[in-house]
């Protein structure tokens, strides 16, 4: 029988992975990544071996959100299955805060996590629609 998800540990992790992307601290984001790891999109995918490779890959991501005025990002659940006892395949609606208060939906996203004695990471992440 394997453990139960532990939501509020997911919803911990997935707030400080918001707080790091919308805020541009690319050393958090980077920190919140296993390694290995890999991204997987329609159009590309890549992989990355250590901190340094996950910071370059997100550097266009800060500008993009303030371009867009984006000062939040909330991860809704949309689905929490256990895989293992250390990993959990988590599917994520983001939906965003401007600047104005404005709640805007952003993109869905499947993260695969792998849980150790330093909490959740994210080992891979494939982007959906």
């Amino acid at each position: 029988m394997q453990a139960p998800v532990d939501r509020a540990l997911l919803s911990d992790f997935f707030d400080r992975y918001g707080v790091a992307l919308t805020t541009g601290d690319i050393a958090a984001v980077a920190g919140c990544y296993a390694l290995p790891g890999m991204v997987v999109a329609d159009s590309y995918s890549f992989t990355f071996t250590s901190p340094a490779v996950v910071a370059l890959s997100f550097l266009g991501a800060a500008p993009s959100y303030r371009d867009q005025r984006i000062v939040a990002a909330n991860a809704e659940f949309l689905d929490v299955r256990q895989l293992s006892e250390a990993l959990t395949l988590v599917a994520v609606q983001w939906e965003y805060l401007d600047s104005d208060g404005q709640a805007l939906t952003g993109e869905r996203f499947h993260y695969l996590l792998r849980t150790d004695s330093s909490g959740p990471r994210i080992t891979a992440v494939v982007a959906t629609h």
